[in-house]
């Protein structure tokens, strides 16, 4: 049997590291010389040794000692004997199920003293009583930008690796965190769960329906430090202020001239091009933008000679 991965004692281990013992005490050699695998004391391939002069075990898989080894045996040999009698889920320690159990009862015995939030289990709590002291200690080797969670530090690192390991098992499209992933599915799956209760329109996104809101409330919460221009919409805020920086990010391919906006560069492009993408539906004749279909439509209507008379008369 190989051997299993070494141990790691998580954060929230804290009634077992009461009964950890400091093992590092003395070198290497010292340890070496310890670590006699005795047979009689082999449980399920895991192999600790008994300190009698210091009342221990130590494991030597990974060299942390306990008084009561038994606990910790099921850390390396992954055995989960203790079962929720609600939804059948395992776990390697009782007072694991114990907190587990408490998501079924909802009791939540940890109170924080700041503001009187509870918690089902002493882990959340300690971590909770970080975001009241500012404390982030989980911090990235690449940029020094810091976490209080140990999960948000690895969803960060995705950012310096450029790793995307959610897959969509539609259209292969990859990305960094699950919950960009769901959303995404969305779309495959057409459902539009959020409604506008003043026009019924749906959305399949909840941001979509909070934009869509503004329509009706005239809210314009994004404003211009510039001029005081007020918009709806945030990247209506971000192309407005390079009226007043300067700023043209948009240049074209064919005569290095440069836009605000994208799609008034799209627009020009048709110079070069010939693109005409509008056309009308009378005599078929087409035109680069939509004005000059608007203005042409007038002859056919009679908008056009009505006007040209009208100057006449005039």
């Amino acid at each position: 049997m190989s051997d299993p991965e070494p141990c790691r004692i998580k954060q929230e281990d804290s009634e077992e590291q009461i009964d950890l013992i400091e093992a590092n005490e003395g070198s290497e050699e010292e340890k070496q010389v310890e670590a006699v695998k005795i047979p009689h004391l082999q449980t399920c391939g895991i192999f600790f040794i008994e300190r009698r002069e210091k009342k221990c075990f130590t494991f030597t898989h990974c060299w942390k000692s306990f008084r009561r080894p038994n606990n910790h045996i099921t850390i390396h040999n992954g055995e989960k004997a203790f079962t929720c009698d609600r939804c059948g889920k395992s776990f390697t320690r009782k007072e694991r199920l114990k907190e587990h159990t408490r998501i079924h009862t909802g009791e939540k015995p940890f109170a924080c003293a700041q503001c009187g939030k509870r918690f089902g289990c002493s882990s959340n709590l300690k971590q909770h009583m970080m975001t009241h002291t500012g404390e982030k200690p989980h911090k990235c080797d690449q940029c020094g930008k810091t976490f209080l969670k140990p999960s948000d530090l690895i969803s960060h690192l995705r950012v310096h690796t450029n790793e995307k390991p959610y897959s969509c098992s539609v259209c292969g499209k990859s990305f960094t965190h699950q919950q960009y992933l769901r959303k995404h599915q969305k779309f495959h799956s057409g459902v539009r769960e959020y409604v506008c209760f003043e026009c019924e329109k749906t959305f399949i996104r909840v941001e979509e329906l909070k934009r869509h809101q503004r329509i009706h409330t005239g809210e314009k919460p994004y404003k211009c430090s510039h001029c005081d221009t007020s918009f709806s919409q945030i990247q209506h805020l971000r192309t407005h202020q390079r009226i007043h920086t300067g700023e043209k990010p948009h240049k074209c391919s064919h005569c290095d001239k440069r836009f605000t906006q994208l799609g008034v560069l799209k627009t020009h492009e048709r110079i070069h091009t010939g693109e005409k993408p509008y056309t009308c539906d009378q005599c078929f004749r087409s035109f680069t933008y939509s004005l000059q279909l608007k203005k042409h439509m007038k002859i056919h209507t009679g908008e056009m000679r009505e006007m040209s008379e009208e100057s006449v008369d005039g």
